[in-house]
């Protein structure tokens, strides 16, 4: 099946064509489940929106550059992109007006941005709420520590490894993912425990390890390219990406256990009850991944979602990006919603506008204007 969506370059809009393919079970996991999915894929500089409605599959797209992390708030997103963090704020009533209409529970349209400048920022997430309001922890890969927003600063350093003798913009250990325990930062990936500029690129194979972020002391090592570390129903899971990996850290030990195996770079994972929907991704770029256990398998590598059954392992649905999409970064679940509508981004000839409905009387120069009503669109 195809599909087009729009990829923008320095303004200029073009169509590109994504065809993928599915296991007759994918639609129907998300509808038992209830929820939808967001991916995120910086190399075609999509946000992606994957739902179902009456069991057929549907599919939105946002075009934001360079797109990676996604925070899911309960009615906002937060994505992390080139040079910036991404605002998108859900309408509640613009939803029941997309056509088809029925077909979408929710609608997201871009409200603002903060910009970040040049941090390689990887995921984003929501924290507990600081003065009423959730707060966003950055990942800031390039600067080797975790941050937050502030409206005076590109970004305010939080916390960083222990090995980590300074805030330099020298990607010395490749801090990548960052797990929430209770609303809490808890534990990071690095792909080496290197104080040296660029220093995790000299062996990626074995020096990756998660880090908890109250000792700053490793509680597994050996991994090969750590992605997305998440603590779920009181343990901790991570993606060994480089050996293709869904893992169980044991944390009295630092023991691991296979939880499933995949046709693909894993990186990006998310829960919901028993499930884990873990992105998959095609090799990239041999300077980067070559040498790396997944890589002695790139003709068979696969990019798209893989839904696994945590009780046995099995993985029960599958999503596949056949073109148009060659990797996937993160992975989240909108739950509650059957399909999700992403408005398209404010350069787009396609963009959707809000605006109150203009109330004026006949007499235009002695007219009140009433008090907003519902949402109308206009493109």
């Amino acid at each position: 099946m195809g599909l087009s969506n729009e990829r923008h370059k320095q303004g200029e809009p073009r169509r590109v064509r994504t065809d993928y393919r599915h296991s007759t079970s994918f639609p129907v996991t998300l509808a038992e489940t209830g929820c939808a999915l967001l991916v995120s894929t910086y190399q075609a500089g999509q946000l992606v929106a994957i739902g179902q409605h009456e069991a057929e599959m549907v599919f939105s797209f946002h075009s934001i550059g360079q797109a990676m992390g996604i925070a899911v708030d309960h009615d906002q997103i937060a994505v992390g992109a080139r040079g910036q963090v991404w605002f998108l704020d859900e309408n509640p009533d613009l939803a029941p007006l997309i056509e088809p209409k029925g077909r979408y529970d929710r609608c997201y349209l871009p409200r603002r941005s903060e910009i970040t400048g040049s941090i390689q920022c990887h995921e984003v997430t929501w924290g507990k709420e600081q003065g009423g309001k959730p707060d966003l922890w950055l990942v800031n890969t390039l600067y080797s520590c975790l941050a937050g927003l502030h409206p005076k600063y590109s970004f305010v350093p939080r916390w960083r490894p222990p090995f980590v003798t300074e805030i330099a913009g020298e990607d010395r250990c490749h801090l990548n993912g960052l797990a929430m325990r209770d609303g809490t930062p808890a534990y990071v990936t690095v792909m080496a425990q290197s104080n040296e500029p660029g220093g995790w690129r000299a062996d990626r194979n074995t020096t990756g390890a998660i880090l908890d972020i109250a000792s700053g002391q490793p509680v597994t090592t050996g991994l090969s390219m750590p992605h997305s570390p998440r603590w779920h129903q009181g343990r901790l899971f991570a993606l060994n990406s480089g050996m293709g990996r869904l893992e169980h850290v044991n944390l009295a030990d630092g023991s691991r256990d296979i939880v499933a195996l995949f046709p693909g770079y894993a990186r990006g994972l998310a829960f919901h009850g028993n499930l884990a929907f873990v992105g998959l991704s095609r090799i990239r770029e041999t300077a980067i991944f070559g040498g790396v256990p997944v890589a002695n398998y790139h003709d068979q590598l696969k990019c798209g979602v893989g839904v696994i059954d945590l009780t046995t392992g099995a993985t029960i649905a599958t999503l596949e990006f056949t073109s148009g999409i060659e990797e996937i970064f993160d992975v989240q679940v909108v739950p509650d919603t059957g399909a999700v509508y992403l408005a398209a981004p404010p350069d787009s000839p396609d963009q959707t506008l809000v605006v109150p409905r203009w109330a004026a009387s006949p007499d235009i120069a002695g007219g009140d204007v009433d008090s907003p009503r519902r949402p109308q669109t206009a493109t």
